[in-house]
This record gives C-alpha cells, sequence and structure tokens, in this order.
C-alpha cells in the first residue's frame, strides 16, 4: 500500500506552509509520521515541485521518486491531477507491486489520528467505492441557517423545504457535513479516468472536529500549536 503526500513549494496563506514549524517538526514532517505509523501503508512518497521540501521529506524517511511538474504545483491547480501525475509517474517506474489503493495524507491536517487513515483505507478496500474521503460534522445547515442573498438584497435559505425555517430546528434540519482534508482512499483507475472526485462512488468517514483541522491561515497554525499543547504528555511506556 503506498501512502502519499502532496506538498507544494507556494502557498499564499501561509508561506512555505509545508516546511513551517509545528511542536517542534516541520509540518510535512507530521503527515510523513502519521503515513509510516499505518499498519496498511508500507511506502510513504512525497509528490513536490519543491526541491527543499524534497530534502526534507527524504530526512523524515519518505520516498520522493519523482518531481511534480510546475504545471501542477499553481494556487489554481487541482490536486485530482497532481494525484493522477503521481500514479502514472509510479507507474512508468514500475516500482513495487501494483495499487489497489492509494492513500493521501495531506500535510494540512496534523491534528488527524493513524486511525483516521487506516479507516479510509479499509472501507475503500471493503466496499465498490471509488474514493472515500473523510467529514465532519458541519456547524451551519443550508436547511436552517444558511442564506443566500437575491438580486435585490432579500436573504432565502439555502436550500428550501416545505417545512418553515422557523420550525425547522436544530434536531429536524437534515444533517449535512463538511469535506475534511484528513486523508483519503482512491483506487487508481478512477484517478485516472475522472475528472472529479465526486463523479464515482464515494464512501466517507466521520471525523471529530477537533481532529479536522485544516492549516490555511497563520491563525490555522497558532491554533493547532494551542491544540497540541493541550493533550496530555505520554505515560510510562507510551509514545
Amino acid at each position: 500500500m503506498v501512502g502519499a503526500i502532496f506538498a507544494r513549494g507556494g502557498s499564499k496563506g501561509v508561506p512555505r506552509k509545508n516546511l513551517r514549524t509545528l511542536a517542534g517538526r516541520p509540518l510535512i514532517a507530521h503527515a510523513i509520521e502519521t503515513a509510516f505509523a499505518s499498519t496498511m501503508i508500507d511506502r510513504v512518497i512525497v509528490s513536490t515541485d519543491d526541491d527543499e521540501i524534497a530534502e526534507v521529506a527524504r530526512q523524515y524517511g519518505a520516498e520522493v521518486p519523482f518531481m511534480r511538474p510546475k504545471e501542477l504545483a499553481q494556487d489554481d491547480s487541482p490536486e485530482w491531477f497532481a494525484w493522477r501525475h503521481a500514479i502514472k509517474a509510479l507507474d512508468s517506474l514500475g516500482s513495487g507491486p501494483k495499487m489497489d489503493v492509494l492513500a493521501c495524507v495531506p500535510t494540512t491536517s496534523p491534528m488527524r489520528v493513524v486511525e483516521d487513515v487506516d479507516a479510509c483505507i479499509r472501507l475503500c478496500l471493503d466496499s465498490d467505492a471509488d474514493l472515500v474521503i473523510t467529514v465532519k460534522r458541519a456547524q451551519r445547515n443550508p436547511y436552517r441557517d444558511m442564506v443566500v442573498l437575491d438580486e435585490a438584497g432579500y436573504a432565502r435559505v439555502v436550500i428550501s423545504t416545505d417545512e418553515p425555517i422557523s420550525t425547522y430546528v436544530r434536531q429536524a434540519a437534515p444533517i449535512v457535513y463538511d469535506v475534511t482534508t484528513v486523508a483519503y482512499a482512491v483506487r487508481p483507475r478512477f484517478v485516472s479516468e475522472s475528472d472529479s472526485m465526486l463523479d464515482g462512488k464515494v464512501r466517507a468517514v466521520v471525523i471529530p472536529g477537533e481532529r479536522a483541522l485544516d492549516i490555511d491561515t497563520e491563525v490555522d497554525l497558532k491554533f493547532a500549536e494551542f491544540l497540541i499543547a493541550q493533550k496530555p504528555a505520554p505515560g510510562p511506556g507510551q509514545d
């Protein structure tokens, strides 16, 4: 099983984000360490366009068997196509057995636990899913407390129902979820044949909100430091 980490050099919200220090280690190191901790992943690779990121990845034990083309590492480059490139590159290199599932471990969710990654892999292997994503329960709900404004500036609920919004209490509204960047497990064939992750059969693993923090701003990075500082120290015999 291949665990892949996609880490481009550019980042607007947090400059050099993948190399920024969190709890004494570069952000990318947290993803690499989680991938190695999985009992289902036996090879960890990094896809990057950046020589410094590649060097740091190797220092933490990951392989960098190819470099990502610059055109697949821009601010507006869909990561889906970086996935496709990685699958093709590994296939062309002919290194390792044929992949049934590719596990993606994004650098931006350092609060995840390895069980989150393994749950995605298991669900993908044990079902007919083309892709398994991670989700968390959304705090806002388009059936109840999210609105759009029309051309005249009037507000209306995003998704209307037969029930008046005033009676659509929290418990009655359908549960909705936010897609997170905690982990993905995907069938390589699906990536090669489709242009969007939601084109196929998609299953989801529900993750607690506190493990789904996505590092996108400096505030997110500070909040991650805070959360890590609140974790209890490991006891005797624990890592």
